[in-house]
C-alpha cells in the first residue's frame, strides 16, 4: 500500500470518488493528509442511573444493544462551544461526512495542535473502503486541572488515504450513512446468526468452541 498525496487526493475528489460533505476548504487539504473539522454532536458517557435500589453505577456491557442508557447526546447550536472537563472522555462527530472509494482505505490521526492542548484524539483505526457517513472520534482531556474549550468547526484530526493493491468487496458497516446519534444510540443493533452466536459463546466463556466452529477456511 502507498499513501496518496495532495495531487492524487484532489483527482479523486474531482472525479467524485472521494467525497466530503460539506466540501473541503483551502485550510483542510495538506501535502498528504486531509484535516477534518469538529462537528456539533457530542456523546457524553453516563456514570450512574437511578433505579428502584437507588443511585447505581453503570457497568457498560459492550454487547448491550441499547446504548441509550450509557450515553447522553448533546447537539450544539451555531456559536456554542463545549467545555471538556479535566479527565473527561467523550465521543465527538466530525463536521464532514466522508465517502471512501473501493480502491482506498483511510486512517484517522490526531493533529499535533490538538495534542498540544492536552487532548488525546485516539487513533480510531481504519476507515473502510466504501464507507459513507460521519466519523465518531473519541477525545479525552488529559490534563488534571484545565478545562479545554472546543468549538465546532475547528480542525482537530486528520486522515491519511492509502492505495490498496486491488479493489475490495464492500462490506457495509452498521454505521454506514448514519449520523453518530443514529449509529450509536437510536439504532437497534442487528447481527447475523453467526455474529449472535459469537457473542453468546464469548459471554459464556466458550472461546475454544468458538475457535473450533469458526476456523478460518
Amino acid at each position: 500500500m502507498a499513501i496518496i498525496t495532495k495531487k492524487k487526493i484532489l483527482e479523486y475528489i474531482k472525479k467524485g470518488e472521494i467525497v466530503f460533505k460539506p466540501d473541503l476548504d483551502s485550510f483542510q487539504i495538506q501535502a498528504h493528509t486531509v484535516d477534518l473539522r469538529l462537528g456539533y454532536t457530542f456523546l457524553i458517557p453516563k456514570i450512574w442511573k437511578h433505579t428502584e435500589r437507588g443511585r447505581e453505577a453503570l457497568h457498560i456491557d459492550h454487547f448491550d444493544k441499547d446504548k441509550s442508557q450509557y450515553l447522553d447526546a448533546l447537539e450544539l447550536e451555531k456559536g456554542q462551544f463545549f467545555d471538556l472537563l479535566p479527565g473527561e472522555h467523550v465521543l465527538v462527530s466530525t463536521l464532514e461526512s466522508i465517502k471512501v472509494p473501493d480502491d482506498l482505505m483511510a486512517i484517522l490521526y490526531p493533529r499535533s495542535s490538538t495534542n498540544r492542548k492536552g487532548l488525546s484524539v485516539d487513533l480510531t483505526g481504519i476507515i473502510d473502503s466504501g464507507y459513507e457517513g460521519q466519523l465518531a472520534v473519541p477525545i479525552k482531556n488529559n490534563t488534571h486541572s484545565q478545562t479545554v474549550r472546543l468549538y465546532p468547526g475547528e480542525r482537530f484530526c486528520q486522515i491519511v488515504f492509502e492505495k490498496l493493491d486491488e479493489k475490495v468487496e464492500i462490506v457495509k458497516s452498521r454505521y454506514h450513512k448514519k449520523d453518530i446519534i443514529e449509529g450509536f444510540i437510536r439504532r437497534k443493533e442487528t447481527q447475523s446468526e453467526e455474529e449472535e452466536e459469537e457473542i453468546e459463546l464469548i459471554q459464556k466463556g466458550n472461546i475454544e468452541e468458538l475457535k473450533e466452529k469458526y476456523k478460518l477456511q
